[in-house]
């Protein structure tokens, strides 16, 4: 069978570029290296073929080694100025469609990914702005810090946008943005970019120039008629694959979130753990999550509370809305304000300390690996 090697090892020169380097290890269980295995390994390499002796502790790692790594994104300091530079500079048109600056993970090679599946960036709109139409196939949302006068609209339904406001976008759904105010408008865009260039799933289409309506409702066609607690519209029961609620209000889920610090505070269940309350938005029509490959929760913590470290399968992206604090991710420690972004690597250690009362959202990937029974959670200190 290894006749041919000495010919594939003279052959070597020719094939130099190939994309396949066979690294020969000196691991427990390897074979010693001679010069017979590493003509063969370099016969491999012509033939493009990996044996999987020499890969193992990569592709199948005692637990998951994540490619990103922890970082921070300051808001106050670094995001907002350069968005606010970039309104002056960068148009928004054609051009780029949108005027949105993505984190880079610095474990990622120079993608604008903020994880191997999840990309955040901040979107500013100058006064009286237009971001023309469009749809994508990836699902996406927008999550507001600061500010209002902005109305994202989607299939020609008008979605205000403020402070603490969470509006989900499904794949394949027209949308544009305008600014009717007179001041510039910074948010945070939450998409599955990444999972689906990886996955080759990816469409875009261009639309109109300017947004298909003007007006500037309160409330939105979706909002009217999905967004009460509790009720669904009799005309629509059947389960929708995402949220049709164009945005989910900051006066519910401050209430929400209040109410739940206040019951424990009576000494009744509703947070979940001591000092931590925390919801999460559900697609009405299933209760699931709000899009297929995205979850998104809110957190709010009592000052001096710290959390439980948690590690997860998957990873997350985490703003702080308001409040400062310290967070632990795997070996680096910060301290965080309003604004800030920062990363959670998949089963990298989170720990979270709430020096003032501490609000934060977060978007993860928790539902890819769900529906592919890939999830799992470790508490520390719990047994399993």
């Amino acid at each position: 069978m290894l006749q041919n090697l000495g010919y594939h090892k003279a052959m070597t020169t020719h094939f130099a570029d190939s994309p396949v380097k066979v690294r020969a290890g000196s691991a427990p269980g390897q074979p010693d290296h001679t010069p017979e295995l590493d003509a063969l390994y370099r016969s491999f390499e012509h033939e493009l073929l990996v044996p999987l002796w020499t890969e193992i502790g990569e592709l199948m790692p005692t637990q998951p080694a994540a490619s990103a790594a922890p970082h921070v994104w300051r808001w106050r300091d670094g995001l907002l100025p350069l968005a606010q530079r970039a309104g002056e500079l960068v148009p928004v048109g054609r051009g780029g469609e949108r005027r949105a600056i993505a984190l880079a993970n610095p474990g990622l090679g120079g993608a604008p990914y903020a994880t191997p599946t999840l990309w955040a960036a901040i979107q500013y709109l100058e006064p009286r702005e237009t971001a023309p139409e469009h749809r994508h196939t990836q699902n996406a949302f927008r999550f507001v810090v600061e500010g209002e006068g902005v109305w994202t609209v989607v299939n020609g339904d008008p979605v205000a946008m403020r402070r603490g406001d969470f509006l989900p976008q499904a794949g394949w759904n027209w949308h544009g943005h305008h600014n009717v105010s007179d001041s510039p408008m910074a948010w945070l865009d939450g998409l599955d970019i990444p999972f689906q260039h990886y996955a080759n799933t990816g469409f875009f289409e261009p639309g109109p120039d300017e947004v298909t309506s003007t007006a500037i409702p309160a409330r939105s066609r979706s909002e009217r008629l999905w967004a009460h607690p509790g009720l669904l519209p009799a005309s629509q029961t059947e389960a929708q694959p995402s949220t049709p609620i164009g945005a989910y209000r900051w006066e519910y889920t401050d209430a929400a979130l209040r109410d739940q610090l206040g019951l424990e505070a009576e000494g009744y269940p509703g947070v979940i753990e001591p000092g931590h309350a925390a919801i999460r938005f559900v697609n009405p029509t299933t209760g699931g999550d709000v899009l297929p490959t995205i979850r998104a929760d809110f957190h709010r913590l009592r000052e001096g509370i710290q959390t439980a470290t948690r590690r997860e399968v998957g990873s997350a992206v985490w703003q702080v809305f308001e409040g400062r604090g310290t967070i632990t991710v795997g070996q680096r420690e910060w301290t965080v304000e309003r604004g800030d972004l920062f990363v959670v690597p998949s089963w990298v250690p989170l720990t979270i300390g709430a020096e003032t009362p501490l609000d934060l959202f977060r978007f993860c990937d928790t539902p890819i690996f769900e529906r592919l029974h890939l999830y799992r959670d470790h508490l520390e200190g719990a047994s399993g």
